[in-house]
């Protein structure tokens, strides 16, 4: 079988791609989530530049349509692994924000009791394997829990996420071609941003749509846009069902830019500001609000949602401010090895 490359919805008379609507409750839902990952990336910025979280912090502003549109098309008993610009799909997911806040802070009631940080969020009761900092490494986490849901004879898929470098990657085309073969339950979602840290897509890969590269396993492919987020719930409503009936995997690559460097760190002085503006005039958040506005919500309708967003926030951020640090009597604590172990033993001259 070739692979099948298309685009989700028709093309309307404007270029864009027309999709099928949703309720107005759905899309207030939606507008919410996205509106909470954008404004907790924010306080997470303003947190990290005054030195209350360390590390890396990669942000996800101006992605929020993909997880948004590809989350909310999962089940509650499907897996996914995401890459370390993961705070969107753990909000949307349902992940305590309080909890992953606290996370970014390296507090006890963070997600990981503060060892993982903002690249390793994970709830195992959500089926939320974690963000996972090695690029392409974690391909290979979602094909063996696709796996084992079919050798377990399970209904369930792995959904991953993963960015445009990724796909340069030789384990990526190694997860590709296991999964075509054994015909596994797999969502490969390419969140294409257009940059691998500062490189541009063109400057590193010979292949610019990148859903291209999925043509050498003949898997099933797909290219939307990534700031719509319908046309994204669309696409990954039809990749779930496919890859859930035993039809193999589905790769959908999502057209989007992100707005900010690679990292807070990143000070970004290798991009047009011109050709930003040019993909902010596309936010995501503001085209489902002007959804919501098409099915007759106010402006004070809609104001009203960002201040019960505004409200959370600040108890997401004075929940992380005053939870308590891990003790230092749980440094060993969640190791494989007891602390007696952990020495190297340097045998005598």
């Amino acid at each position: 079988m070739s692979a099948a490359t298309k685009k989700a919805g028709k093309p309307s008379p404007n270029g864009e791609t027309q999709v099928a609507t949703l309720d107005v409750e759905t899309l207030k839902h939606w507008y919410r989530q996205m509106v909470l990952i954008r404004r907790f990336e924010e306080e997470a910025r303003a947190a990290y530049q005054q030195g209350k979280i360390g590390g890396f912090l990669h942000l996800y502003i101006g992605e929020e349509a993909i997880a948004v549109g590809a989350v909310n098309a999962l089940r509650p008993q499907d897996h996914i692994v995401t890459h370390y610009r993961d705070h969107g799909h753990a909000i949307v997911r349902g992940l305590d924000p309080k909890r992953l806040m606290a996370e970014l802070y390296g507090k006890e009631t963070g997600v990981a009791k503060g060892r993982g940080g903002s690249m390793h969020f994970a709830d195992a009761t959500k089926n939320f394997w974690g963000g996972y900092a090695i690029v392409a490494g974690h391909v290979t986490i979602a094909v063996g829990l696709a796996l084992a849901a079919q050798r377990a004879k399970e209904d369930r898929v792995a959904m991953v996420f993963f960015g445009d470098g990724s796909t340069d990657n030789g384990q990526f085309y190694e997860c590709l071609n296991l999964a075509a073969l054994w015909k596994l339950p797999v969502v490969f979602v390419c969140e294409n941003n257009q940059y691998g840290m500062g490189v541009a897509i063109d400057k590193a890969s010979a292949v610019t749509d990148v859903h291209h590269k999925a043509r050498m396993a003949n898997i099933e492919a797909v290219q939307v846009d990534g700031m719509n987020a319908l046309a994204v719930h669309e696409a990954a409503l039809k990749a779930v069902a496919h890859a859930s009936s035993g039809k193999g995997p589905y790769f959908i690559e999502a057209l989007c830019y992100r707005y900010q460097g690679h990292s807070v760190a990143d000070p970004d002085k290798y991009r047009d500001p011109e050709k930003l503006e040019e993909w902010k005039k596309r936010d995501a958040i503001e085209r489902v609000r002007a959804l919501l506005v098409e099915q007759n919500l106010t402006d004070e309708d809609i104001a009203l949602i960002n201040a019960d967003v505004e409200r959370e926030i600040k108890e997401i951020v004075a929940f992380a401010e005053t939870s308590p640090a891990p003790d230092f009597s749980t440094l060993y604590d969640h190791t494989y090895a007891e602390p007696e172990h952990q020495a190297m033993v340097v045998p005598a001259a």
